[in-house]
């Protein structure tokens, strides 16, 4: 199954019509706007923050992308659901790496890795990633025809 299915199934798009080509296609725009949904997730939960801070828009948008993974990483380890070692395993990326991943050493994931973490974070956030397949779908309203 690829990554974009269950996105699919939930969208309430038959992603066997698509060819290759087009899942592709279909899996980097899902990929991108969820990845932009999920900024904006954080930007409330931080909103505070961030007018504490007295920081611009642009400034938050910096810090969001810079702590964009951590973010991910932080909201799977509240759940309780799991550790750093079964984010690991989950990901199959060393445990050292996802430490480095969540101090901050390291800020450029694989896109791989941010894949599998988002498909995690889906696992266990279901409800905010229909949300959002339902924000993204209503931005893209059907074509006259």
């Amino acid at each position: 199954m690829s990554a974009v299915e269950p996105l699919c199934h939930i969208l309430g798009i038959n992603s066997a019509i698509f060819t290759k080509e087009e899942n592709l296609f279909l899996e980097a725009e899902l990929f991108t706007r969820i990845c932009e949904q999920l900024r904006e997730f954080f930007r409330k939960q931080h909103k505070e923050y961030f007018r504490l801070m007295k920081f611009t828009f642009n400034k938050e948008n910096i810090m969001l992308e810079i702590y964009f993974i951590r973010l991910i990483i932080n909201d799977i380890l509240s759940s309780k659901e799991y550790t750093l070692a079964g984010i690991s395993h989950y990901t199959d990326t060393p445990e050292d790496v996802i430490e480095e991943f969540f101090t901050e050493r390291n800020t450029n994931p694989s896109a791989l890795f941010l894949r599998r973490l988002i498909e995690l974070h889906r696992t266990i956030r279901r409800t905010l990633y229909i949300a959002i397949m339902r924000k993204i779908t209503s931005e893209y309203p059907p074509e006259d025809e």
